[in-house]
């Protein structure tokens, strides 16, 4: 028997501890992935009730020199919160820290708890007259605190940025079990490093993140959405510029989806109704939102789409003419990961690239695979308005899709990625790291900034105990170089 597990269930209570050995016990929900890539095997599940339960938990593993990989939903894209096959490594679950502890009407902020399902939030946010931006495909099951671990960003980013962008304070566990009270609402506080900045997106590798302090805005007057064909993706980017023409910051989302990605939502989800897909290569999804009235919002974007007609950088659009129909338009973009999911097993590449590059990084990276894996199918669709593109490959048509990503995920990664650092992007736009892309940084992360990362977390985590093997590889007691 461990004696950190009588330590752990004296913290936390009996119940709260779940091990392999307990009765029926089935910890799959949380040593299983999101992707069903990779299962490991924890020593424990523990799941505290409050901050001071999780700095006691964290002292109690330090002190016995025991890993922690801190969890929230276990929506996350790159393995970065399940523990490993060794049997030795605690999950730190934090979905029972789940409250709204505060709404500031006046400071536009809200107070939550890390465990809080990020559509709580929006709906506790809507609840009294405001609107939480912050969305994604996974917002009924992921939590704020694991979107701010992994800086996280959705369909708004163009107007309100990510999760980061969205964050004024945070309450912290260190490594060392102290609790770092930040929880400011404040929008200027210029005394010192930004804590808050360094610990969003951090990925659980240098605290854990029990409660932050979030942005709030005012209610749109009216939202405006809207389906448009486009002949190639160098006419989505004029689209974009038209956009930012006419909507100025009402402009809150601008998708595109390619073809095949559409025509998987077709396939696997025949109930929805997909618009203008079959005749041209990819579709647009624009949103504006308008703080005067739906009539200004309406002018605005009818005068967007005649000027995109003039142009030619738009053969046909659908405008939605209520917010039912808008959801359905919204519901197919966000149905493509499950539908590239029913069709099998596929190589994800989160990336970014500048706005202006993508449609040379996409002619030229298309060829290029079809070329060194001939047959490969591309589902390509993402953020365009912030140059973060979702570009995944499917297995050839009738092929094992288990047997292709074993023997061509690492050469299929490292010409995707190649083609990504010549155009000059990233490898990891808002999924993080993790420890799928763990030994694939070092060769497109400038090594300066490698060694200052390194260095950061053997300064706050030098036992390396907070999710080991994540983000960047350090040996516990080095010295980073």
């Amino acid at each position: 028997m461990n004696p950190l597990l009588d330590i752990l269930r004296g913290i936390v209570g009996a119940a709260q501890v779940l091990t392999h050995d307990d009765p029926g016990a089935d910890l799959a929900a949380w040593e299983q992935d999101w992707r069903q890539r990779s299962r490991g095997r924890a020593l424990a599940v523990v799941r505290p009730g409050n901050t001071a339960e999780v700095a006691a938990v964290v002292k109690a593993c330090a002190a016995a020199g025991t890993p922690i990989v801190p969890q929230g939903g276990n929506t996350g894209l790159v393995v970065g919160s399940v523990p490993d096959d060794s049997g030795t490594q605690v999950v730190l679950s934090l979905t029972r820290l789940n409250s709204v502890r505060a709404i500031d009407g006046a400071n536009l902020t809200m107070t939550v708890d890390a465990g809080c399902v990020l559509q709580n939030l929006q709906d506790a946010a809507e609840t009294a007259g405001f609107l939480f931006p912050l969305s994604l495909a996974a917002e009924g099951s992921c939590t704020i605190g694991g979107n701010l671990a992994t800086n996280a960003g959705g369909t708004q980013v163009l107007r309100y940025g990510n999760a980061r962008d969205l964050c004024l304070g945070l309450e912290v566990v260190t490594a060392q079990g102290d609790v770092w009270h930040g929880l400011s609402g404040l929008r200027k506080d210029n005394t010192g490093y930004d804590l808050r900045d360094l610990l969003v997106g951090s990925e659980g590798t240098l605290g854990i993140i029990t409660a932050a302090t979030m942005k709030l805005y005012p209610m749109p007057a009216a939202r405006l959405t809207a389906w448009a064909a486009v002949p190639d993706l160098a006419s989505a980017v004029a689209l974009l510029g038209l956009a930012h023409q006419h909507l100025g910051a009402g402009l809150t989302g601008f998708e595109v989806m390619g073809q095949f990605a559409l025509s998987l939502v077709v396939k696997h989800f025949p109930q929805q109704r997909v618009p203008l897909w079959e005749d041209t290569p990819y579709c647009v999804l624009l949103e504006n939102s308008d703080s005067e009235s739906e009539a200004h919002a309406r002018e605005r974007f009818e005068r967007l789409l005649e000027t995109a007609f003039e142009q030619s950088v738009v053969s046909d659009a659908v405008v939605a003419e209520s917010l039912q129909q808008a959801h359905q338009l919204w519901h197919i973009r966000e149905s493509i990961p499950l539908a590239q999911a029913e069709e099998g097993l596929n190589i994800k590449h989160d990336i970014s690239i500048p706005v202006s590059l993508i449609p040379d990084f996409c002619d030229a990276t298309d060829a290029l695979l079809q070329r060194e894996v001939p047959g490969v199918r591309l589902v390509n669709f993402g953020h365009l308005g912030d140059g973060n593109l979702h570009y995944n490959v499917q297995a050839p048509e009738g092929s094992d899709g288990k047997a292709f990503l074993r023997d061509m995920e690492e050469t299929i990664n490292t010409l995707v990625f190649d083609q990504v650092n010549h155009f000059g992007g990233s490898i990891s736009a808002e999924h993080g790291v993790g420890s799928l892309k763990l030994n694939h940084l070092p060769h497109y992360k400038d090594p300066t900034a490698l060694a200052l990362m390194r260095s950061i977390k053997q300064a706050l985590d030098p036992l390396n105990l907070l999710n080991p093997g994540r983000v960047v590889e350090v040996v516990a007691g080095s010295t980073a170089s």
